[in-house]
């Protein structure tokens, strides 16, 4: 003997159809194509350079330098004393971290500073900045450009010695360094 179905049966059976060939379609559209030909002369893909394999640089120094690995320092017009506004870079246990210490006339201070990993040993800098007293805190990168990270720098007054942070950048494919 068959029963018949009532509308709310024949609804959730129409659903879960439904919801199964909603499946079977996804699995078999996302499923890769193996029979898929390689890329020949005249296709996009074979016009492009493949782009080398992100090398990351080891997470720890074996050896740590005691001396600084970039230092800039100049006289202040502090005439009675022989004084400095200084800035000075060292290595730290963190392969990707420097200590920076810095220093104006007896005010000192310290701050860590974080490399970006381009794939290639980190090459910290320090340019003279656009004020008297300031010093731009960066590192070259794998084409040999400049590019800034942090400014050292007295403020008007010189009472007070401030460290900003002036770009953060973020490492994408082919060592790209794309600023934030």
């Amino acid at each position: 003997m068959l029963k018949k179905m009532t509308p709310s049966v024949r609804t959730r059976t129409a659903s879960l159809s439904s919801v199964i060939l909603l499946a079977i379609t996804a699995l078999v559209a996302c499923h890769p194509n193996n029979n898929s030909t390689p890329a020949t002369a005249d296709t996009p893909a074979a016009k492009h350079a493949p782009l080398p394999t992100f090398k990351r640089n080891p997470e720890t120094r074996t050896h740590v330098k005691k001396e600084p690995v970039a230092e800039y320092k100049i006289h202040t017009d502090n005439k009675l004393n022989e004084l400095y506004f200084s800035v000075a870079l060292y290595e730290t246990p963190v392969t990707m971290n420097y200590l920076a210490k810095f220093d104006f006339e007896g005010l000192g201070g310290e701050d860590t500073i974080r490399l970006p990993d381009v794939g290639i040993p980190p090459h910290p800098v320090l340019q003279k900045g656009p004020e008297k007293y300031s010093c731009i805190i960066g590192l070259m990168d794998h084409t040999n450009n400049f590019r800034p990270l942090k400014k050292v720098y007295v403020t008007d007054k010189g009472s007070q010695l401030k460290i900003t942070t002036l770009k953060h950048y973020t490492v994408t494919e082919g060592y790209r360094l794309v600023p934030q």
